[in-house]
């Protein structure tokens, strides 16, 4: 479609509060959120989009630096696309451009006109498919466009248009799902209502790939063991929330031996332990049983809330009093403590167990290579093309290897096996010469 392109006031132009691009960032300052969703065209809801659209998406309190970058390319070089507004003068795309214009002082902003017909279905569309090209300026932040995809399937698109339009894979879309659910779940559950504290949208802007690799840890174990995976997903939403690295949140690879091997002995009395499977659940007039919810389980999602509420009464400023505020921040102090001792623990034994594995796993290869060797070796003499004379060589280096080998591996083995009693009888002086 093509559309009008005029150059519109900057103080006639709204920007949209329904944009994509800070869906997430809103709930940063409730207050004025609620006074958003009231009425968003008034001039204070227009200043704080405009706040949220100059600030960090993952640090809404932080000014972010991309915004700074486009504002020196807009007063070096100006205006070079023209941006999109609806018949009354809502911006559909452009609205940081709108912000970073205002802020330079300029008066007047280009922008094209949509026909005054279009929906507002038909702006959420036409603003995705503008901002989702590959040529955009500044992506939209990834809780934003999880926000965006939930909104094109609650439009009743299939997963497979959405994947198009997101240039991703249909698998890829239904991951980003369930981490989205995932958000949603965390959220609820950090929620106190006597406090009226609670984890926003914009506290997991930074947990991208943890959660994907949690994602793909937790299908994988679930199809081995259910209450394990459950399990395993708690601890690893915890280290999470208490703010560890990708490295870090990947040693928890085993949720119950996590727990009970490495966590339990560290954790304060207070915050329990993982128990054994709780009693049957008889279903009312079906006169059968089913297997309880594993205590294990549910004393992994106790703990789990534990931090959640911690941290989100620890981060709400101005809204508890210091002994509360004090209360939450010394808990959640406590729980990292036991956490970075339990991932410190496992770290080391994890790689005492890869240096366990690494000379068999380097025997292995070494197995494969002479395995593949043999088939070099009758391709060569079939060609006739064989350097004997350094394939002599290799043998006798391979014999010095082998030799070598046997010395360090019957040292102090008083029952070696048979692959090791192979190797010493081989290398002995009536063996290999």
């Amino acid at each position: 479609m093509h559309v009008d392109v005029i150059e519109a006031p900057l103080s006639s132009l709204y920007f949209n509060p329904a944009t994509h691009r800070i869906r997430a960032q809103r709930t940063h300052d409730p207050k004025r959120d609620a006074e958003l969703d009231a009425d968003p065209y008034s001039a204070a809801s227009q200043d704080y989009l405009k706040y949220l659209l100059q600030a960090s998406p993952a640090d809404p309190s932080r000014r972010d630096p991309e915004f700074d970058d486009l504002l020196k390319s807009l007063k070096e070089f100006g205006q070079n696309d023209p941006g999109l507004i609806t018949h009354q003068g809502v911006l559909v795309n452009g609205n940081t451009r709108a912000a970073a214009l205002r802020e330079l002082g300029a008066q007047s902003m280009r922008v094209g006109v949509l026909p005054e017909s279009f929906t507002w279905a038909d702006v959420n569309s036409v603003e995705l498919s503008l901002q989702l090209r590959k040529d955009h300026r500044r992506d939209y932040s990834y809780i934003n466009r999880l926000l965006a995809m939930e909104e094109q399937a609650s439009l009743g698109r299939t997963a497979e248009m959405i994947a198009k339009e997101f240039r991703i894979r249909t698998d890829t879309y239904h991951q980003e799902r369930w981490i989205l659910g995932v958000i949603y779940d965390q959220i609820e559950r950090s929620r106190d209502p006597v406090r009226g504290t609670g984890l926003r949208l914009i506290d997991f802007e930074q947990h991208q790939e943890k959660l994907k690799e949690l994602h793909r840890a937790y299908h994988k174990e679930k199809a081995v063991d259910p209450d394990n995976a459950d399990v395993l997903k708690e601890m690893r939403l915890a280290a999470i929330s208490l703010g560890f690295a990708k490295t870090d949140v990947r040693l928890i690879e085993d949720g119950m031996k996590f727990r009970e091997q490495y966590l339990d002995s560290r954790l304060p009395m207070e915050f329990g332990t993982a128990g054994s499977d709780d009693a049957p659940v008889s279903i009312p007039g079906l006169g059968i049983s089913v297997a309880g919810t594993s205590s294990a389980v549910t004393a992994a999602r106790e703990l789990t809330d534990r931090i959640l509420k911690a941290k989100a009464a620890r981060g709400a400023t101005g809204t508890l009093a210091d002994g509360q505020s004090r209360a939450a921040s010394e808990t959640y102090d406590q729980l990292k403590d036991a956490f970075d001792l339990a991932l410190e623990t496992a770290g080391r034994n994890a790689r005492l167990q890869k240096r366990k594995q690494m000379a068999p796993a380097r025997l292995a290869d070494a197995s494969a290579s002479i395995d593949q060797c043999v088939a070099d070796l009758v391709q060569a003499r079939s060609s006739r093309s064989l350097d004997e004379e350094a394939f002599d060589d290799a043998v006798l280096k391979l014999r010095d290897s082998l030799r070598k080998l046997a010395k360090q591996a019957g040292r102090g083995l008083q029952n070696p096996g048979d692959g090791v009693t192979w190797l010493l009888d081989a290398t002995s002086p009536g063996g290999i010469r």
